[in-house]
């Protein structure tokens, strides 16, 4: 297991299945792309909540993985899960998205701040397929590795024995569909909740219902989506 890594080290239940991909030649890579970028710029999230959706879901209570893509790059909004912002930040449009369609859903009420740990607490992954960015520019830390390894932690709960579901909005997460046994699990394709994008399939998708479906054919219990 590699020592002298900039990046925290992953959380004890990730390390069991992903410790090999980090010692990998491509991690070392990263590690020292991400560590010259918090030399030179500013990088979101801070070092310490870079692996914070593995840390608040453990590998063996996954039983949602929801995709995201870049973390948020402005002040003060990525704290390392997909479309959430802690409280008191403003809470982005693609997250408004998903609270207007909480609503039409499931009659549940609009929150007042974007903070979505309650979900992780229930198996919820919010997992970005990249997990850095520089401040102020969109998808600044694309192609630099982060993808191998998401995808690396997406094959990990594929092979997992027990099912989960995988929820992809969007073309970048529909792409993932390849990695994911879909003999075993459920596989829930949608429309991205973007300003772009929203009205024209996510908007009366009820996702949230179809997710809980999803889980009750699994044997599981749903999810309180209320926050």
């Amino acid at each position: 297991m590699p020592t002298d890594l900039h990046l925290p080290p992953l959380p004890e239940s990730w390390r069991k299945v992903l410790g090999e991909e980090i010692a990998k030649p491509y991690f070392a890579k990263l590690d020292a792309y991400v560590a010259a970028e918090r030399a030179a710029h500013q990088v979101f999230p801070p070092r310490e909540e870079v692996f914070a959706a593995l840390e608040a879901t453990a590998y063996e209570d996954v039983r949602v993985v929801l995709l995201g893509q870049d973390p948020y790059h402005d002040d003060g909004q990525a704290h390392g899960l997909c479309f959430s912002v802690r409280p008191g930040v403003r809470v982005p449009p693609s997250l408004r998205n998903m609270y207007k369609e909480l609503n039409a859903d499931l009659g549940l009420p609009i929150p007042k701040d974007g903070d979505l740990r309650p979900w992780t607490k229930q198996g919820v992954l919010l997992l970005n397929t990249v997990l850095t960015v520089r401040a102020h520019e969109a998808n600044s830390h694309k192609k630099q590795g982060w993808e191998t390894f998401t995808d690396a932690v997406i094959r990990a709960v594929s092979d997992r024995e027990q099912p989960a579901v995988f929820v992809l909005w969007g073309g970048p997460a529909k792409t993932k569909k390849a990695l994911i046994d879909t003999e075993r699990h459920r596989v829930l394709e949608g429309t991205h909740p973007s300003p772009l994008s929203a009205s024209k399939g996510f908007h009366g998708s009820r996702p949230y219902t179809a997710i809980n479906a999803a889980l009750g054919e699994l044997g599981y219990p749903a999810i309180d989506w209320s926050l």
